[in-house]
């Protein structure tokens, strides 16, 4: 629909003039939006292959898209969570890596895209250090890292993109302690620290505490701003770290949420058909961040 701009001036009255076509860059960036959102659809739908296909795209034509290459490194470090199937989740992870066919492959696709996504940050902010959408998606994708490498995986390696993911977060938060997925992701910093980190050693790693982030969480959700992926991440989030701390009534209640808009995710059908609001004991899903 045409909206027609009557300009008063004064008792003059001003025909106005035909709208200007978007430029071929905008229908682009609408278009690469409306992608990019798909691959958002299919990644919390649990279809990390379709994710990863359509991120793959994107982010050959566009490197710079930092949303959509960060949501390619999620994508691909949960295809590798599926190859690895329940003997890398809950048994022996080496053994689950030697048998993976797949794995290598997606192993290689994932240092290359997280490789590239953050030199292209690095660079970026060299030239504009306090750019906070770069800022966040450098946090972000080291973290990716950290959490294949360390959680699914069970090496340890990736302290430097732990180092690099905290101070990248902090710096968020300190310029906009109101962003969304900034909160999140450095919640699940300090919920991993203060729950999987002996208690002895969490000082080498800058401190961490589980309630703390469980907290941080649970406030973003409650709060519901934020654009609609920006909180369903926050949501399944929260449904994760209430799995993992055994609150199965709030697991519930947060799954039936997610399941409204998300209702062809397998994990959270299986759950809820496996558990209901009478549940006393509840095994965690090993879901990594």
């Amino acid at each position: 629909m045409v909206v027609l701009i009557v300009i008063a001036l004064g008792l003059q009255t001003v025909r106005p003039h035909a709208q200007t076509p978007p430029s071929a860059q905008e229908t682009s960036d609408r278009a690469v939006h409306a992608t990019l959102q798909e691959a958002q659809r299919f990644f919390y739908n649990g279809d990390y292959d379709e994710a990863a296909a359509v991120t793959h795209v994107l982010c050959s034509e566009r490197p710079d898209d930092l949303d959509a290459c960060e949501l390619r490194t999620a994508s691909l470090h949960f295809q590798i969570k599926k190859a690895l199937g329940e003997t890398g989740q809950r048994g022996n992870k080496i053994t689950a890596w030697d048998a993976c066919a797949a794995c290598p492959a997606l192993m290689a696709a994932f240092v290359a895209e997280t490789a590239s996504g953050q030199a292209f940050a690095r660079a970026r902010l060299k030239l504009r250090p306090h750019d906070e959408k770069t800022l966040f998606f450098l946090g972000k994708m080291d973290l990716n890292y950290v959490w294949l490498q360390l959680g699914t995986l069970g090496r340890k390696t990736g302290w430097d993109e732990y180092w690099e993911a905290r101070r990248s977060l902090d710096e968020v938060l300190r310029m906009n302690p109101a962003h969304v997925r900034g909160r999140v992701a450095r919640a699940w910093v300090d919920y991993i620290v203060g729950s999987s980190v002996p208690r002895g050693v969490r000082w080498v790693l800058g401190g961490g505490n589980k309630t703390r982030g469980l907290l941080a969480v649970r406030e973003v959700v409650e709060s519901g701003g934020g654009e609609f992926f920006d909180q369903i991440e926050a949501t399944f989030a929260l449904w994760d770290m209430q799995i993992r701390e055994h609150e199965v009534p709030g697991a519930i209640a947060t799954a039936k949420v997610l399941a409204r808009d998300f209702p062809e995710n397998r994990e959270l059908r299986t759950f809820l058909t496996t558990f209901d609001s009478t549940t006393l004991v509840i095994t965690p899903l090993d879901r990594a961040p």
